[in-house]
């Protein structure tokens, strides 16, 4: 098959590729976090993976049709993501209150997408997974989008290359096949296994009748609505009131309060699994969802010795291992198959076999409300970026960098007071209704309750050492008045 001759019969007016960018940052701690997830990552090569994932989405279907699913948390980290396509994809993230599975994520976005356009064929794509092959990767959209068009909902199908526990199995019915093209075909599916034990998956991977279900759909978005008033009849009509919601412009927290009602639930439990429609294309690009540390090496080649080292690490006589650095030195002697990941104010060490169980020891910071597991040190803005330095229970202390013709909102804060002292730059400060300029070594004190702001006049970053005192120093404590990157009044905490 000529990739050109099956992409010309879909309609690119009708095609919207639907970006998931809503992971929950525990597999990848402490590199990831919780409101700065693995999709946020530059993993491989210098863009993060959300980056990746939208410039490829771009290449099957117009940039202007590509929808970005997140969580409000993620939201401002997210959009600075997407800041090479701001124009395209300024009003095109739809926000979740709160990650509620795939199901309610895909579903909403079919909703939306159907006021829009009743013609709207959806391919969906996690924002987290590793693509390699882009014409590959365009055959197998194109078959896709072909089987959609027929009434099916189709997933693709990965030819697995171990006996990997963390995954979903699909068998294909190759006797029904809906539509073969040299070796890419379509089948409907005989069977689906949600993570089956080591044993049954070496036999299924031993037997070249099992597929990995790579979590990609295509389907058209009124099947998907039809398959959901079928299996999931609930969860629908709770998506309907919501999406009504959202039109009639109800306020978010009243949003948030019908979103947290609905079940939490995978499009492939509560969908696929159960569809007479279901589909698969089983597909010969390279592909990982690199689910955890261990899986690295999937898409990191390791060095000589077998290690996959990235950062300021010097490593004697270790194999087989991952190590990652930052800032400060790390040194490594005589590891074997050991995973070592060291960040400004967390570090990890544990046996790369036991890299899935980076999961439970996140929800354990959970439960104990450690602040390590939501974000880093180190927090980048559309603005710049901060550093909190030192914090306590009621003082924080950060280094602020705004880039050269940046500023910050025009904000208030309820319950502390602030004290900027610049220690590079030239700042223009904006303090209740005075406006004035401090330079090297000059400060301000901004109190509580006090309107201001901060910008960068100059051709060089501005970086100031702010002092916070208060009886509470939450990035929550914050009412935005006027924002430059279309940032939310009250941002979630």
């Amino acid at each position: 098959m000529r990739p050109s001759s099956n992409v010309k019969r879909m309609k690119p007016s009708h095609f919207y590729p639907v970006i998931l960018a809503g992971g929950s940052g525990t597999r990848f701690w402490p590199l990831s976090r919780e409101r700065f997830p693995k999709h946020l990552l530059p993993l491989i090569g210098e863009e993060t993976l959300l980056q990746q994932t939208v410039r490829r989405a771009s290449k099957v279907g117009p940039i202007d049709h590509v929808r970005i699913v997140t969580t409000a948390v993620q939201a401002e980290a997210v959009r600075l993501q997407l800041w090479e396509w701001k124009d395209e994809l300024a009003d095109h993230v739809l926000l979740e209150p709160e990650g509620r599975n795939t199901a309610p994520a895909v579903g909403l976005a079919a909703l939306r997408l159907l006021r829009r356009d009743p013609e709207a064929t959806m391919l969906v794509l996690p924002a987290d997974h590793v693509v390699k092959g882009e014409a590959q990767f365009k055959r197998a959209v194109a078959l896709g989008y072909r089987l959609a068009q027929q009434g099916h909902v189709v997933t693709f199908g990965v030819h697995p290359t171990r006996a990997e526990t963390g995954y979903g199995y699909i068998r294909p019915n190759t006797r029904c096949c809906l539509g073969t093209s040299g070796k890419l075909g379509g089948y409907t599916i005989a069977r689906f296994v949600e993570k089956p034990d080591q044993k049954t998956v070496r036999r299924y991977v031993q037997s070249g009748k099992y597929l990995w279900n790579s979590g990609m759909f295509v389907w058209r978005a009124d099947v998907l609505i039809e398959e959901c008033a079928r299996h999931q009849p609930k969860l629908l009509k709770g998506l309907q009131a919501i999406d009504g919601m959202i039109e009639a412009g109800q306020p978010d927290a009243k949003l948030a309060r019908r979103y947290k009602q609905l079940e939490s639930l995978s499009i492939d439990y509560g969908v696929m699994e159960r569809s007479t429609r279901a589909a698969v294309v089983p597909v010969d690009f390279s592909w990982s969802d690199v689910g955890s540390w261990g899986n690295l090496e999937e898409v990191i080649p390791g060095n000589e010795h077998g290690n996959v080292v990235r950062g300021n690490v010097i490593e004697v006589d270790s194999e087989k291992s991952v190590l990652f650095g930052s800032k400060r030195l790390v040194g490594c002697i005589g590891l074997s198959g050991m995973l070592v990941v060291d960040t400004t104010d967390a570090t990890l060490i544990c046996p790369k076999s036991r890299a899935q169980d980076v999961k439970a020891l996140v929800e354990i910071f959970r439960k104990q409300r450690i602040p390590e597991r939501l974000e880093h040190a180190t927090v980048h803005r559309p603005w710049g970026w901060y550093t909190v330095l030192e914090e306590g229970k009621d003082y924080k202390v950060k280094r602020i960098s705004v880039l050269p013709g940046q500023r910050l909102s025009l904000q208030m804060h309820h319950r502390r007071s602030e004290h900027w002292v610049v220690i590079a730059g030239t700042a223009r400060v904006t303090r209740g209704k005075k406006i004035f300029r401090l330079s090297l070594g000059e400060s301000t004190m901004i109190p509580e309750q006090t309107k201001h702001r901060l910008e960068n006049p100059g051709k060089v970053p501005l970086e100031i050492i702010e002092v916070q005192r208060g009886t509470y120093v939450g990035e929550d404590d914050i009412i935005r008045y006027a924002d430059e990157y279309g940032r939310n009044r009250n941002p979630s905490p």
